[in-house]
C-alpha cells in the first residue's frame, strides 16, 4: 500500500538516559499511515527502548513524541484501543482455550472484530478449542497477532515476530502481516533481527545504531547511501573464475564485454543484499554516517 503524507507516528530529538547512561541521542523518526517500517539494529541500539516509549510503556528523558495524534506518556484508554501490540515473548493465558480467550479479549473493545472470522483470518480455527499451551509456535505466533488485532488497530506493533519460528510457519506469518498492510491499511512498526523478513516485509527500513538513526529508506536507498559494493562474477577465457566488487556494476560489465568482444562467460552480478548495507552502518565510523544523512531526518 501507498502510504499517505499524514504520520502515525511523528518522533523529534528523542532522547533517554538511564542515569547517567545516555541509550537514545536525539531520535528523529515518521512512520506514515498504511506503510510497514522496520526498525533494525544491533543488541544494545536502543530498539526496545524507542518502541516502549511509543507504546506509552515508558517515559522519555527528552523530546517531542506522537503516536496518532497523541503524546503516548498522555495516552488515555480510547488511545490504547487503536494501538495492537505483539510482544516477543508471552508466557500467560496458557490454560485458556484459544477461542474463549480471543472472545474475552474482544469484549474489551467497543468495535472488535468477530472472533471465529479473525481465527479464519490467521489460520486457526482448527484449534479454536485447544488450550494455548498446546499450540505449537508459529500457531502461538498467529494467536498473538490475533489477540492483538481484535480491537482493529490503527497502528500495529511486531516486536520480533518470527523468533524461532521455522521456514513454514515463518512464510504463513509473512502472509498475514502483508495481508493486514496491504488489504486492511493497518500500520505496521517492526522490530526484528531477520534482515530477509526486513527486506520482504518493510516499504521503508530505520537503521538506529548507537542510540542514533544512522540510516532511512527503502533497501535500495540505504543501499547507496551505504556506497555498498556489488559482486561482478565472470570466467576468463582460460576458465580462470574471475570476482570483483564495485560500486558501479553496469560499467565494469560494459568493459569486459567491450574487451572480450562478445558474451561473458559464467557472467553473474550480485546486487548488494540488505545483509551487507545493515553490516557496513553497524560497522561505519560514527562521524562518517552523521555526514551522510546529517540534513536527513527518517521521514
Amino acid at each position: 500500500m501507498t502510504a499517505t503524507s499524514a504520520p502515525v507516528v511523528q518522533v523529534r530529538d528523542l532522547t533517554m538516559a538511564y542515569g547517567a547512561v545516555d541509550i537514545l541521542h536525539g531520535v528523529d523518526l515518521d512512520v506514515h499511515r498504511g506503510e510497514v517500517l522496520a526498525l533494525l539494529g544491533p543488541n544494545g541500539a536502543g530498539k526496545t527502548t524507542t518502541v516502549e516509549i511509543l507504546e506509552g510503556f515508558r517515559q522519555r528523558s527528552g523530546g517531542e513524541v506522537s503516536v496518532l495524534g497523541t503524546d503516548p506518556e498522555r495516552g488515555d484508554d480510547a488511545w490504547r484501543a487503536r494501538i495492537g501490540l505483539v510482544l516477543q515473548y508471552w508466557r500467560d493465558h496458557r490454560r485458556w482455550r484459544v477461542a474463549e480467550l480471543l472472545t474475552h479479549f474482544a469484549a474489551y473493545y467497543a468495535d472488535p472484530r468477530d472472533p471465529a472470522e479473525l481465527l479464519d483470518l490467521v489460520g486457526l480455527t482448527e484449534q479454536a478449542g485447544r488450550q494455548v499451551e498446546r499450540l505449537s509456535g508459529g500457531q502461538r505466533r498467529r494467536l498473538d497477532v490475533a489477540l492483538g488485532i481484535v480491537g482493529r488497530p490503527e497502528l500495529l506493533f511486531l516486536d520480533e515476530p518470527t523468533t524461532g519460528f521455522d521456514p513454514e510457519a515463518r512464510h504463513e506469518f509473512h502472509l498475514l502481516v502483508e495481508r493486514l498492510a496491504r488489504e486492511d491499511g493497518v500500520t505496521v512498526l517492526l522490530t526484528t533481527h531477520d534482515l530477509v523478513e526486513a527486506e520482504r516485509l518493510a516499504d521503508r527500513i530505520a537503521m538506529l545504531v548507537g542510540g542514533r538513526i544512522r540510516a532511512h529508506g527503502t533497501p535500495a536507498e540505504l543501499a547507496r547511501g551505504a556506497a555498498a559494493q556489488a559482486e561482478v562474477r565472470w570466467t576468463n577465457p582460460d576458465g580462470t573464475p574471475r570476482r570483483e566488487r564495485t560500486a558501479d556494476p553496469s560499467r565494469l560489465v560494459w568493459e569486459l564485454h567491450r574487451d572480450a568482444g562478445g558474451p561473458i562467460a559464467g557472467l553473474e552480478v550480485r546486487r548488494p543484499t540488505l545483509e551487507d548495507t545493515y553490516l557496513h552502518m553497524v560497522h561505519r565510523p560514527e562521524h562518517a554516517a552523521g555526514e551522510t544523512n546529517s540534513e536527513e531526518r527518517a521521514a
